[in-house]
């Protein structure tokens, strides 16, 4: 009798090791690189064909609401562009820039990240794991979706301007126990190197267009810039006054 029901405790006990162990698994997905991602061959340039690369302007948008981007993100960006060595200097979002010379390249950055976590679909499974007591948790699987789209816009010294975007996204699944912060960081580094091998492979293929011998500077030494406002996405309505006169006593 004893012998008994210590094998059932030893058979229940690596049964409840199983299951913790499965319902902590996660696996992450990513969607397949594009084809024109594919790596190229880079160029050696001389010194002085190289310019520097400035900071203009940063923008994350979140499910499309508008964000402030960490410097964390626009350091890794930089660093990849680094990596080309097609510019000679980078210089970050705010730093001075006066002393560079005139042929400089402006950059704009823009990420566009799209998130959806499936809250009702994981609430609803949620309740379902809750009412078995838990014991379906190595069988049932939750998802969080992340997708990114990285936009790089470079102005030369003379004006002329490029665009260059990566796009990416994957899918982490997960068991209920392996819900946990790192998994989404891990789908998020994982997605924006993507993006930023898209962007970086399609920057090597005009390495010519931004050799400082391939346009001369601007005949003034003036570089222009445009400023303008950013319309408000809603209109408020507004009270009209008119002019009101007060008849006068007889």
């Amino acid at each position: 009798m004893t012998r008994h029901a210590t094998r059932w405790s030893i058979v229940s006990f690596v049964g409840i090791l199983l299951c913790m162990n499965t319902g902590c698994t996660r696996s992450i997905e990513l969607k397949p690189a594009s084809p024109y991602s594919q790596s190229t061959d880079t160029r050696l340039l001389a010194s002085d064909e190289r310019v520097p690369l400035v900071m203009d302007s940063f923008h994350l948008l979140r499910n499309g609401a508008p964000q402030n981007p960490s410097t964390e993100t626009e350091r890794r960006i930089l660093n990849r562009v680094q990596e080309t060595r097609l510019f000679s200097t980078l210089i970050p979002l705010g730093a001075q820039s006066d002393s560079l010379g005139e042929k400089i390249v402006s950059a704009r950055i823009t990420i566009d990240e799209t998130i959806e976590p499936h809250s009702w679909l994981s609430a609803f499974k949620g309740i379902i794991l809750g009412g078995s007591m838990f014991l379906l948790s190595p069988f049932v699987d939750f998802e969080y979706d992340y997708a990114a789209k990285v936009g790089l816009e470079l102005e030369r010294w003379d004006g002329q301007v490029k665009r260059y975007e990566g796009v990416s996204s994957g899918t982490v699944q997960y068991k209920l126990f392996g819900a946990t912060p790192v998994m989404i960081d891990e789908l998020k580094g994982h997605v924006t190197e993507a993006c930023l091998t898209e962007l970086t492979t399609q920057l090597v293929r005009d390495t010519t267009l931004y050799m400082a011998s391939s346009a001369p500077t601007s005949a003034s030494g003036v570089r222009t810039v445009t400023v303008r406002a950013k319309r408000p996405s809603t209109t408020f309505p507004t009270r009209s006054t008119a002019p009101t006169t007060t008849p006068s006593l007889p």
